[in-house]
């Protein structure tokens, strides 16, 4: 496995290029991979500020919110970042752009959870596991996916990316008892002891067994009445001792 070094963190890489590349390069989904090794001094993710942010579209609309973690460990060995493992409550999702009063909050809450979407009451929690971690270096680009466009075209891979990666991560990310492989950037820094990590990126829901409304129907696309199969994640990690 590539390892994190934490002394070069601060370092801003170069900006992204909006372009195509090779394949090593940009953000990928690929079959569950050999978890890392986690060795060295363990830190506890900070509840409080690890959270996934999720944003669904349709052509009438967007959707957003976040699913609280709940448990999670990052493993540092000197200056290196040799593993990790993040479980997040489904149950616990929350939808942003609505009051939780309203009537319309608890249908789509709901809808979330049954069966056509996260199937929570068969599968609770969604877990990420560290497989590999590699420099983001200044040659480097993120490719964009071309997205079907409407009034609610999803945001790109490079706009939710930050600013400045410094790392690509791959971790094995389990939904709904699927586990597909993903590539990302990222900007892991150290502060204070803690480390501290951001990343933004698409997924294909599809990919995990989340196929409601699925886009790929072209008679659904000529009336508007899909819903687009890539949603949009930003990440948020905390670690301390």
């Amino acid at each position: 496995m590539k390892t994190i070094k934490l002394s070069g963190l601060f370092i801003a890489t170069a900006l992204i290029a909006f372009s195509c590349s090779k394949p090593a390069d940009t953000v990928e989904t690929s079959e569950a991979q050999e978890v890392a090794a986690a060795e060295g001094k363990t830190l506890e993710i900070v509840p409080d500020a690890t959270t996934i942010a999720w944003r669904g579209y349709k052509p009438a609309g967007q959707h957003f919110g976040k699913i609280p973690a709940v448990e999670g460990t990052l493993a540092v060995k000197g200056e290196e970042i040799t593993g990790g493992k993040f479980t997040f409550d489904i149950t616990g999702l929350k939808i942003e752009d609505m009051e939780e009063t309203d009537e319309s909050y608890g249908k789509l809450y709901g809808h979330l959870q049954s069966a056509d979407f996260f199937d929570a009451e068969n599968h609770p929690n969604a877990t990420f596991e560290i497989t590999s971690v590699e420099p983001f270096n200044s040659g480097d680009v993120i490719a964009d996916v071309e997205q079907f466009e409407t009034d609610n075209t999803p945001l790109s891979s490079s706009e939710l990316s930050p600013e400045n990666p410094t790392h690509w991560i791959s971790g094995n990310l389990t939904m709904r008892g699927t586990t597909k492989n993903i590539k990302f950037p990222a900007a892991v820094s150290l502060e204070n002891g803690a480390v501290v990590a951001k990343a933004g990126f698409n997924i294909d829901r599809t990919a995990w067994g989340l196929a409601y409304g699925d886009e790929a129907t072209a008679v659904d696309k000529a009336k508007d009445k899909f819903i687009y199969n890539t949603v949009s994640l930003s990440l948020d990690v905390k670690a301390s001792e």
